[in-house]
């Protein structure tokens, strides 16, 4: 490759690129002082242990240093991967994949269920319960424990509920603010973020902390999917946004409770993308001034049928294309999609991922362009898509071949790094006539999977009804998969181009990123640097191996 090609492991022939460094070098001892010292005793020998290995007397040489593959990624801006040769090496054929923390839900012991029952008590004899507990040792309980009567002691420890007369909650306590408004009472707000947030908590209590409508704010119930046998979902709108011009989210109702993707159905995650599907149509007919179809959803209705929906996207199409070819404004041109799945929280007091477990998944219509605060002209908004756009046209542009294309030829024909041929090369887990899952030969994290679509289309404007379809089946196989390797923590996104980028090369596809130990995040990933123990490979057969067919 020529120093100024454009930097991706994607060559133009349909192959992928790396780099394997096994470095020799000299160090420069510059040290003034040794601190020679015991540091222990050999076990078996009773021998001496002392630290002078690491006060060399001069100049240090490295000979031959474990190896390590530099993998870009396909789209430069994400930085590379780095693969420790050795450990992949070790771990080939034969990895554990395994991403749930050991001891997850094992809190429950003789002496929390003393606390519990206030029958712990001191030399006094003053009885000491749960509230007694160090607040971070309450809120790791809280965060690991499955103990639906402990979860549901804590909870009332967090809040002040309103109770029937058999006992059950039925909702909170509120109080007036000097605005006007009212919220909840809340003894210890972190400790009602962990509590309300774990899948044991009884549903009783889940519903009436944060589940039902207007319990966590005033955003308005806006859409509706069902109620369609067990599947209920809201869509809410937040105006007040941190995307502007505000976002929605389609969020699994009170009726219908989804903590874990193990409980979800394919029918939820239906509901889930249809809210998306609909909202993106009606708004963006709104700014094009398309008609909505006759006997279109609104109050007294829940979601448009799959044929109305199509009309109104081929609608959407049609006035898109006839715009760019006047030259006339697109105003809202891109989407954003994305999924926070999991929660978790530290004892120390940190949040640990963005989102509460009932499941949901939020959606925005983006602006093309907004005039700068100063009024000195107009500039265009962010979308990660156009990263990627920027980058497929200079690939094509120094190629003169179509980056996807290419990029989906370097998968299918993949070789491993070890150039082991008796193992598993296949970087493909899932995939239909329209689209496919794959993990990246340059994993962001140690466990990345993305879902790419196949034919020409890189926005859910382009995409036809069966890939829509398609695009639901292959997510809802996706995190399936992940939640039988044990992952708690998934953040999910999409990548799609803008409506009028006449760019057909451009594919929509899905990043999703496990949230795990192995996977932390430090300075290396701040600096786009991923650094991982396996071969992709490797990964590809286990997350395989995870994922039969549900329905």
């Amino acid at each position: 490759m020529i120093s100024d090609a454009p930097r991706t492991c994607v060559a133009p022939d349909g192959s992928f690129l790396a780099i394997l460094h096994s470095p020799s070098f000299i160090v420069k001892n510059l040290r003034k002082t040794d601190f020679i010292a015991s540091i222990g005793r050999l076990d078996e020998s009773g021998l001496d242990v002392d630290n002078s290995i690491n006060f060399p007397s001069g100049d240090v040489a490295v000979r031959d240093a474990e190896g390590v593959y530099e993998v870009p990624n396909p789209f430069p801006f994400w930085g590379a991967t780095y693969i420790l040769k050795f450990q992949a090496e070790r771990l080939a054929g034969a990895p554990r994949f395994r991403f749930r923390p050991d001891g997850r839900g094992d809190a429950e012991n003789s002496l929390l269920r003393v606390l519990l029952k206030g029958e712990c008590r001191d030399d006094a004899g003053r009885s000491y319960g749960l509230a007694d507990l160090p607040r971070p040792l309450l809120l790791a309980v809280v965060q690991t424990s499955r103990d639906p009567e402990l979860l549901e002691a804590v909870a009332k420890l967090s809040c002040c509920f309103e109770f029937d007369s058999a006992g059950n909650p039925i909702g909170l306590q509120y109080a007036r603010r000097a605005s006007g408004e009212t919220s909840p009472i809340l003894k210890d707000h972190d400790l009602f973020e962990v509590v309300v947030n774990n899948p044991a908590l009884p549903d009783r209590y889940k519903q009436a902390m944060v589940l039902v409508p207007g319990v966590q704010g005033l955003n308005p119930v806006v859409g509706e999917y069902g109620p369609t046998g067990d599947t209920h979902v809201w869509e809410y709108m937040r105006a007040n946004s941190y995307i502007p011009w505000g976002h929605y989210a389609s969020n699994m109702a009170h009726d219908s409770i989804r903590y874990r993707v193990g409980d979800l159905r394919y029918e939820d995650l239906k509901g889930l993308r249809a809210l998306y599907y609909q909202r993106i149509y009606v708004q963006l007919a709104a700014s094009l001034d398309v008609p909505v179809p006759s006997g279109a959803a609104g109050l007294g209705a829940t979601f448009f049928p799959v044929g109305q929906l199509e009309d109104m996207r081929s609608l959407l199409l049609e006035a898109v294309r006839r715009r760019m070819d006047s030259g006339a404004d697109i105003p809202f041109n891109a989407t954003l999609w994305g999924w926070n799945y999991g929660f978790d929280f530290s004892p120390s007091g940190y949040r640990l991922h963005a989102s509460h477990q009932q499941i949901h998944q939020q959606f925005a219509l983006l602006s093309k362009e907004m005039t700068t605060v100063d009024g000195r002209c107009l500039f265009p908004t962010y979308a990660i898509g156009d990263q990627v756009a920027s980058f497929s046209a200079s690939y094509r542009d120094y190629y003169k071949v179509p980056f996807f294309d290419a990029y989906l030829k370097a998968i299918r024909s993949n070789k491993r790094l070890d150039k082991n041929n008796d193992l598993p090369r296949d970087l493909i887990v899932y995939e239909d006539g329209n689209v496919m899952a794959h993990v990246p030969k340059a994993q962001r994290s140690q466990g990345e999977i993305q879902i790419m679509t196949k034919a020409y289309v890189g926005n859910i404007i382009e995409t036809e009804a069966k890939v829509r379809e398609s695009l639901d089946m292959a997510i809802y196989q996706v995190m399936k998969a992940f939640d039988r390797l044990g992952t708690e923590m998934v953040t999910c996104y999409e990548v799609s181009k803008r409506f009028d980028n006449p760019d057909n090369d451009q594919r929509l596809f899905y990043c999703f990123l496990p949230r795990h130990p192995q996977s932390p995040g430090a300075f290396s990933e701040r600096q786009g640097r991923w650094v991982t123990g396996h071969f992709p490979e490797d990964f590809a057969r286990a997350f395989r191996e995870a994922m039969p067919i549900f329905c």
